[in-house]
This record gives C-alpha cells, structure tokens and sequence, in this order.
C-alpha cells in the first residue's frame, strides 16, 4: 500500500521537532550538528531571531493578498537586490525551480522579442541540476532525471563539464544562451574556475549570447561573497536564487538586466503566491544581515577555519577520504566509500551531512556557525570516519 505521503524520497528514520542556531533536536532527545542546512537554506540556521521577529511582525499584519496588487514588502526586498547586484529588476518565485523555469521563458522570450525567435536553443553541462520540473530536467539532461518523463522538453543541448572544443562546436545560429552553476551542487561541489566563468562571459558577449548562472545553491553569500560570480568578477545576464535567499521561508527569485528582461511584459508571467509579503519580510531580513560587508568577511574566516579542520580530517583518515573541494561554506569531502554510508555514519555521531554525486559528501553549515562549533564538527566527523574504518578493518 502507498504511503499517504507520497513516497518520492528514501528519508532517513530522523524525526526533528526543534532547531536552534546550528542545531536540530530530535524527538528522543539527541542533540544534532546541522552541517546541511536544509540544503544550503537555512544560512543564518534554525530560528534565527532577527528572522523571527521579521515572519512575527508581518504574519501578524498581512500573509497574501496576491500580485494583482502592490506589495511594500516585495518591493523593499527588490530594491535591496537591485542595489547589492547586478540586476535591474526582480522576480520572486517560491522556489529555485520556478526560478528556472522563469529563467528559460525570459530567455526566449527576449530572443523573440528582438527578431530572433530561432534563439531557442540554451546550453548546459553535464552534471547540473537545475530543479525538477519540466524545463529543468531537460537542463540537466541526464538519464536519472528525465527517464520516464518524456517527451522531454526540445531546445537543451548538454555539453561534457570543462570540455571548451564541445563548447564552441554547440554553438549555432539557435543558440540563445548558456546556463550554468559557477558551483555545481548536486554534480558534487564542482567549482567553475574563475577563469572560465570569464571565459563564458566572453564568450556571451563575443557570439550574443545570454549568460545565465543558476545561484540556487551557491548564492546568498555561501561562497564569502554576496554571489559567487563576483569572485570571477563578471555579471550575469540573468540569475536564478532561491534556497538561502528565504533562510528557511520558501522563496525564490529571478533576477535580471533590463535588456535580458526586455521580453517580460504584463501577461507574460504570474505566480499567486511568488513575492507574497511573508516571505519577501524574511528575505529582506535575510539580506540586511548576509549582504553586509563585515558578516561576509567573517564568513570567510570562518569557512577558512573550516576548511583547515576538513583537511586535518582527510589526512587523519586516508581510507576514508580522499580530498576536500568548494568554496566558502558550501565545501565537499571527497569519500573512498559510498557517502550514503558517510551520511549514515554521521547520523550516529549526531552530525547532518548532504550526499552528492562523484562520491562526496556535502558540508553547507549555517553561514553563521562558530568556531567552537567547527571544532564540534570536526570532532563528531572523526568519530564517524573512525566507525567506519573499524567496520571495514
């Protein structure tokens, strides 16, 4: 018999009825080191006060009453956007795979709009994941998640990670733009060197291509920057946030330059609850703490620290693992054995980790953990890499 909740997910026999900064408490009692944040969401942890405070005052005021009108908290959170990023203009969705989904449309649609409705065609690369509807399975491409759920959306070429010959070869007179993560996630904390994040740049403006960067994951100062891209020092046509952007409040958004955004006129696009005054005052909650210029330098003093300890790890436990990746707080530990059993092995320690594919284990902590709880971190992942090695001895 099929379970009432619909059994999409092999979810772990974990049960949490409390957060609390870096921590989650389960119902048993036992007292958990959060190191993946709801998947990179949770950037100032659970129940952080400012945010509290910030959903409190609005739920109490107003929660919905739709985009057919103004919203003051929508537009304060827009304009902060605008003021901390390239963009000139916003989007909010309730999620990253509605802000893909956006992404695509505005992107073909500013094609159509300049006398290039051929301009169909976007670019991706192996490894991706872009969500998990329609447009951005056809995205990423690959076999897991598009098996079954054809036909799969035309217009998506996927191009082998890093290969720069397949690169220019894919591009043809229907190609309207690249879309990328400058780190892959769920690919397995693949960072794009900078050089090539400018090299893509270059090539966007050389061939008039659209540049659209998926920060889902990445964005909302997981990497020590505001963004990721500005540590290429480029800027995206178009960009996709999502996750962080809400510190656990689902919310999304879209943000654009106003020639990429040319296209989207009244009609073109809608969302009820996107932008809804809940979730824009605990996104500007978000962003007066994340975007300011001291809590990111602390970020990547304490990413650095993290980072020192993830490394003494690797060595401390060759047969374990094999390296550390990424950047900022959004790093991953290459494993020599399957990370699922990793993971597992961190649920006895009382220490969350995130799988990914190319056999690592993803660590997003809360942007605001501290130094004694990077000591925790490391201490409670030594004791579960030492399990593991006394299970294979």
């Amino acid at each position: 018999m099929i379970p009432s909740v619909l059994p999409t997910y092999n979810r772990a026999p974990l049960h949490f009825v409390k957060g609390e900064g870096c921590w989650l408490f389960e119902e048993d009692g036992r007292r958990f080191l959060d190191l993946g944040s709801g998947i990179a969401v949770n950037v100032l942890g659970h129940a952080h006060p400012p945010l509290v405070a910030a959903l409190t005052e609005q739920a109490n005021k107003l929660w919905h009453v739709s985009n057919l009108y103004e919203i003051p908290q929508q537009q304060a959170l827009a304009d902060k956007l605008v003021e901390s990023t390239f963009a000139d203009t916003v989007f909010f969705t309730n999620s990253g795979t509605e802000a893909c989904e956006l992404a695509v449309k505005m992107a073909r649609k500013h094609w159509y709009e300049k006398g290039h409705p051929e301009k169909t065609g976007i670019l991706t690369f192996e490894g991706c994941f872009h969500g998990r509807s329609s447009a951005a399975i056809a995205a990423s491409g690959s076999e897991k998640m598009v098996k079954g759920f054809g036909p799969v959306l035309a217009g998506f070429t996927t191009l082998p990670w890093g290969d720069h010959d397949a690169l220019h070869a894919a591009i043809d007179d229907t190609t309207g733009a690249i879309l990328i993560e400058p780190v892959q996630g769920e690919g397995g904390i693949r960072a794009l060197p900078d050089q090539c994040l400018k090299g893509l740049r270059d090539l966007c403006d050389e061939k008039g291509l659209l540049l659209i960067l998926d920060e889902v994951q990445c964005g909302v100062g997981r990497t020590g920057r505001l963004f990721a891209h500005e540590w290429a020092g480029i800027t995206p046509d178009i960009m996709m946030v999502a996750k962080g952007i809400g510190g656990g409040f689902p919310l999304g958004a879209v943000l654009a330059t106003e020639e990429a955004a040319c296209g989207m006129v009244p009609g073109t696009h809608g969302s009820t609850y996107g932008g809804n005054p809940l979730g824009c005052a605990v996104g500007k909650a978000v962003l007066d703490i994340v975007a300011d210029p001291d809590f990111l330098d602390d970020v990547r003093a304490r990413a650095g620290l993290l980072r020192q300890k993830l490394e003494g790890l690797v060595a401390a436990h060759p047969q374990v693992f094999e390296g550390v990746r990424g950047s900022g707080m959004m790093l991953g530990l290459k494993c020599r054995m399957a990370p699922a059993d990793v993971v597992k092995a961190g649920y006895a320690a009382e220490v969350i980790t995130v799988p990914a594919a190319d056999n690592i284990v993803r660590l997003l902590p809360p942007l605001n953990i501290t130094e004694g709880e990077i000591q925790q971190a490391f201490d409670r992942l030594d004791a579960a890499a030492t399990a593991l090695e006394k299970l294979s001895a």
